[in-house]
């Protein structure tokens, strides 16, 4: 007689485990789906703010510490449902959210930090980790409330081929200090803190792939370069967004402190093999 109850007692409890897991997902991934939303979008929806900047020396993430979900993509109006298996792009990244430390992001600015205006167009900027991905996780995580600490991508490419959202596409990432991006018509920058260098951070896109072992810190002598499922997944990101070949430049490219080299052995006409496959790169090369 209690073998009928006992089946009802578990049938309930599962019942309740299974909404109960079925409200965690969909809480899970909600950043997920709203950070693809935010880089569908790109470069549209400039600044989103004109407040005064608040102080940050927005340094480099070049040495980090160690501290003791997959839905449907949304695809962008540029990028039609369907195209990618009529072209047999089928790839798809795993993808994670670790947010950043509010302490080491900012907003984007619409005006300078003397009040002019500023509408540059965006540019991706990539990087490398140096240390592994998880150790610029934890970095990233951790509060830092020194100017000089404050540091973050927007988003990282671990060795597995993984995109991991650290920063929000409409926030500022601290990923350059004494930065700018060098065009035809003179350099762009711009300063957001009188008290420190201007730099690239109010319209750049920062994306750190992760490094090698054997490239794991500032005096190594060799780097193997990044796995073949880092640069499609990094072609998959970029084919996410409508910012322009030309656009797309590395950290070493855009510093003016002549310290930076990343992301070293990066090859450029790989990628852009890759991403050139995407039929809504086609008018952006």
């Amino acid at each position: 007689m209690r073998r009928p109850w006992l089946v009802w007692a578990i049938s309930i409890a599962a019942f309740f485990l299974t909404v109960i897991l079925a409200i965690a997902f969909d809480s899970a991934q909600a950043p997920l789906a709203q950070i693809r939303q935010s880089v569908s979008s790109l470069p549209a929806g400039r600044a989103s703010t004109d407040v005064t900047p608040a102080p940050s020396a927005e340094g480099d993430p070049t040495q980090t510490v160690d501290l003791p979900t997959d839905l449907p993509a949304t695809l962008s109006a540029n990028f039609p449902s369907g195209s990618l298996t009529q072209t047999g792009l089928d790839y798809r990244p795993p993808e994670e959210v670790f947010l950043a430390n509010p302490t080491n992001y900012g907003e984007r600015y619409t005006v300078d930090a003397v009040g002019t205006p500023v509408s540059n167009d965006y540019i991706v900027v990539l990087h490398e980790t140096v240390g592994s991905a998880q150790s610029a996780i934890n970095t990233f995580q951790a509060p830092n409330l020194r100017d000089e600490d404050q540091v973050s991508y927007h988003t990282l490419i671990s060795a597995d081929g993984t995109v991991i959202y650290v920063v929000p596409p409409e926030q500022r990432a601290f990923g350059a200090g004494d930065s700018a991006f060098k065009t035809a018509s003179g350099e762009e920058s711009v300063t957001t803190n009188s008290g420190f260098p201007s730099s690239v951070n109010n319209f750049a896109y920062h994306i750190s792939l992760e490094s090698p072992p054997d490239g794991r810190n500032n005096g190594a002598l060799t780097h193997s370069g990044y796995t073949e499922a880092q640069y499609r997944s990094l072609a998959w990101l970029l084919s996410r967004t409508t910012i322009p070949d030309e656009r797309i430049t590395t950290h070493e490219a855009v510093d003016r402190s002549g310290s930076r080299i990343d992301p070293r052995s990066f090859d450029r006409e790989r990628l852009l093999t890759l991403l050139h496959q995407y039929p809504n790169r086609a008018s952006l090369q």
